[in-house]
């Protein structure tokens, strides 16, 4: 069944994070509300600082992304901007400890990929939220996208930790060059995501089977954990998370020194088992109104995802 999913349901259901047809058809699906209702905190702000608060009385740190890639002009940038920025502001309410409270950024929501100046309006968008971030008590990671934005992406992050040295990073395992890029941000100090990947990418710039891309995280995660950096282990795979934990003895890393990472409303038991032992734990929480190109990644990365939203159809 894996083979399976991995060959020909994987990127078909990858590819329709794409279609404008298949998004606006599966939105007016009650069935799929309910099931987004699973991965996506909410549509407003309210939702996300409620979700929030829950995730902190478990004793989990948490990282919130405000959904939207698909931004076609310049307005629709600075309302993601000023979407973080009153976020932050309901963030600095809450009396936590340092560190458990983060924001996740994707770049082509602040501009990145507008015609004129994208990096520029980017990169300014990115900073204001940084700023904004800091004063909060609040950490940033930049996001991963696909393949075709990640050197300009790095490139961004490198200027922007000149003045925030405590912006972190994506790096998805999947892509063929991402162990040159760990070693360069390991070294550097940065703390860095490290997943899987979720998007269709050609063979060419992408591992395509899944062994291959457990290898490819193995690797990618023995260079972070010897590093110097903060790696942060995105993963729900027990036997990433089993590998993490033993690398972290084998370096001698103390538990403040790195993290496991989970989405929201997947594996939520092993979340609280995992904080319960006394790691680090913490739960990327989206929210907002465009959440179809998440929820569909979602369903791509197993199957397991993709037989809960079956079955919800089947029963609705």
């Amino acid at each position: 069944m894996s083979a399976l999913f991995d060959s020909v349901l994987r990127p078909v259901i990858t590819r329709a994070a794409g279609s404008q047809r298949i998004k606006q058809t599966s939105q007016r699906l009650p069935v799929t509300e309910r099931v987004v209702d699973r991965f996506v905190a909410g549509e407003s702000e309210g939702d996300a600082l409620a979700a929030i608060a829950d995730a902190l009385g478990s004793g989990l740190s948490v990282t919130i992304d405000h959904l939207g890639e698909d931004t076609t002009d310049e307005t629709q940038a600075s309302a993601t901007v000023a979407a973080y920025l009153s976020l932050l502001q309901g963030m600095s309410r809450f009396d936590v400890r340092p560190g458990a409270l983060e924001v996740s950024l994707k770049l082509t929501a602040l501009g990145q990929c507008l015609p004129r100046h994208g990096r520029k309006i980017a990169e300014e968008n990115a900073h204001t939220i940084c700023g904004a971030a800091a004063a909060a008590g609040v950490l940033v990671t930049v996001d991963a996208e696909d393949h075709g934005t990640v050197d300009e992406r790095l490139d961004i992050v490198r200027t922007l930790r000149g003045e925030y040295p405590e912006l972190g990073t994506v790096l998805q395992a999947y892509l063929r060059r991402t162990e040159d890029d760990c070693r360069e941000f390991a070294a550097s100090g940065a703390r860095i995501r490290l997943c899987k990947g979720a998007y269709s990418e050609p063979a060419s710039v992408a591992y395509p089977e899944r062994s291959l891309i457990d290898e490819a995280y193995l690797r990618c995660l023995r260079i972070l954990m010897k590093g110097n950096g903060y790696p942060m282990v995105a993963s729900h795979d027990p036997t990433m998370i089993e590998a993490a934990e033993l690398m972290a003895i084998e370096f001698g890393r103390e538990p403040h020194s790195w993290e496991h990472q989970m989405l929201y409303g997947i594996r939520a038991d092993e979340q609280q088992r995992l904080a319960a032992a006394g790691h680090a734990v913490r739960v990327y929480i989206p929210y907002g109104q465009e959440w179809y190109g998440y929820f569909v990644r979602r369903l791509a990365e197993k199957p397991a995802n993709l037989g809960f939203f079956l079955r919800a159809l089947v029963s609705g």
